[in-house]
């Protein structure tokens, strides 16, 4: 057998994440992905970019010494090939661009600004790995702090491929306007106009909690009924972050963005006719791992 450590670090609007995996290769040709870490700190850039349209000095500190932290853990785990990828809040970060040069010249990791369709290509990328059922017709939703990337995919066939400045964060600092969710509904719509019912494959953070909250499930499938999902988000809206985190046992970071994810899953479930969203909890670290290791085996 051989194995080889590869790491992902997502820096998105809401948190940054570390995912490491121990990839093997088996002597009958099949390959084993195995997590080995994955951390989650809560930098929470989008406040500062979606409100003031830059990244603040302090948050600047805060990214180059978890970067620092990142580095270390990688050559702790003996990771041997990795990618750094920065989404929607340093895309629209004035001082991004700058923040890079200088966290690559005092960490030696440099970061990758993807735009929004290469987001909505690699949270595709490792989906059907993680599904039983590969027929139907599924939108894959990666619900982020500062967008929400969509695929459409038929009988495992990517047909449509979107990035909408439509996210958690953005929503919680009044960056997203009415235009900007029926342009949403109506291109989501447009796109799977010839499909009459098409489920969703939830990814993120939040729908991951929101499976957990829900009391209705099959757990069996990893599937939430979106009339299950509806009870919930219901409960969730007209408590205050904090009587969520009290109530349902919320982390702070995490009990004023569930609310603004539930309506983009809820708002995308009524324009798909959507009867369920599987949770497979995958997402764009993933992704990256899956492309590291498919540029490695490339014949």
């Amino acid at each position: 057998m051989e194995s080889k450590n590869y790491a992902a670090i997502d820096i998105g609007s809401n948190a940054v994440r570390l995912l490491i995996k121990k990839v093997t290769k088996k002597a009958d040709g099949s390959v084993k992905f195995a997590k080995s870490i994955l951390l989650r700190v809560p930098l929470r850039l989008g406040f500062d970019v979606f409100g003031k349209g830059e990244i603040t000095e302090a948050k600047e500190e805060r990214m180059r010494r978890l970067m620092k932290a990142y580095n270390h853990l990688m050559k702790i785990y003996g990771v041997e090939k990795y990618r750094v990828c920065a989404t929607s809040a340093m895309r629209d970060a004035k001082n991004g661009p700058e923040i890079i040069k200088k966290i690559k010249k005092s960490t030696g990791i440099e970061i990758e600004i993807i735009d929004g369709k290469e987001e909505a290509q690699m949270v595709y990328n490792n989906h059907i790995e993680c599904m039983e059922d590969r027929c139907g017709n599924y939108m894959y939703v990666d619900v982020g702090g500062g967008s929400t990337e969509v695929n459409l995919l038929i009988n495992g066939d990517l047909k449509y491929s979107k990035s909408f400045n439509i996210g958690t964060v953005r929503i919680l600092t009044g960056g997203v306007t009415d235009e900007a969710w029926d342009k949403m509904k109506k291109e989501v719509a447009e796109a799977v106009k010839e499909y009459p019912v098409v489920n969703i494959i939830g990814s993120g953070g939040n729908i991951n909690k929101l499976y957990r909250l829900v009391e209705t499930k099959d757990k069996e499938k990893k599937r939430i009924p979106i009339e299950s999902l509806k009870k919930t988000f219901d409960q969730l809206e007209p408590l205050t972050p904090e009587e969520r985190m009290e109530t349902f046992n919320l982390k702070a970071d995490r009990a004023d963005v569930i609310v603004p994810a539930g309506k983009i899953f809820l708002t995308l479930a009524d324009t798909l006719h959507a009867q369920y969203v599987y949770v497979p909890e995958i997402g764009l670290a993933d992704g990256i791992i899956d492309s590291l290791y498919a540029s490695d085996n490339e014949k």
